[in-house]
């Protein structure tokens, strides 16, 4: 089957979490959540639900672990805590429960952030894989780091990626 046919096939409709990770964001000032929110459902994707936890790896993981049980969530997308401080904990929180990782993600996320920001879009640790059958995406805390990736990346290939997952 070709990758137009596998398309074709996929989902048009994706159930997702979002899962915000800062030390100091709220439901008010997280534009990159909202972000993330607002594309997957002009996209026709469904937002099943959204939280913000600290930037700790404990809680980073238990969060996902909780999504990856729930029946009704096909991908969980996190924001925040992919950089290189010592706070940024998502990609080891996250990373260890990846049982497939989709290194392609990273790198063409880079590739494309390095287009708008430069050599510094090298310090992204921004990565995706498979768990449990579901989607793993996680994505920087910068709201045009997230929109780059979700319209430029996610939109176009998320209904494909569950369809594969899932197989």
């Amino acid at each position: 089957m070709s990758d137009t046919e596998h398309k074709a096939a996929a989902p048009t409709s994706v159930r997702c979490f979002v899962v915000t990770v800062s030390d100091t964001r709220t439901e008010e000032t997280d534009r990159s959540g909202r972000a993330i929110v607002d594309l997957l459902a002009a996209a026709g994707h469904v937002v099943v639900g959204r939280t913000i936890v600290k930037d700790e790896p404990l809680l980073v993981r238990d969060t996902v672990e909780r999504q990856l049980a729930n029946p009704d969530v096909q991908a969980i997308i996190t924001t925040g805590g992919t950089g290189i401080t010592s706070r940024d904990s998502t990609y080891e929180a996250v990373s260890g429960l990846l049982q497939k990782r989709l290194d392609g993600f990273g790198e063409l996320f880079r590739m494309l952030s390095y287009h708008e920001i430069g050599p510094a879009a090298m310090m992204s640790r921004a990565s995706a894989g498979l768990a449990a059958g579901r989607i793993i995406i996680s994505l920087p805390g910068s709201e045009s780091a997230v929109r780059l990736a979700v319209e430029r990346l996610l939109i176009p290939e998320l209904g494909h990626l569950v369809q594969q997952a899932s197989r």
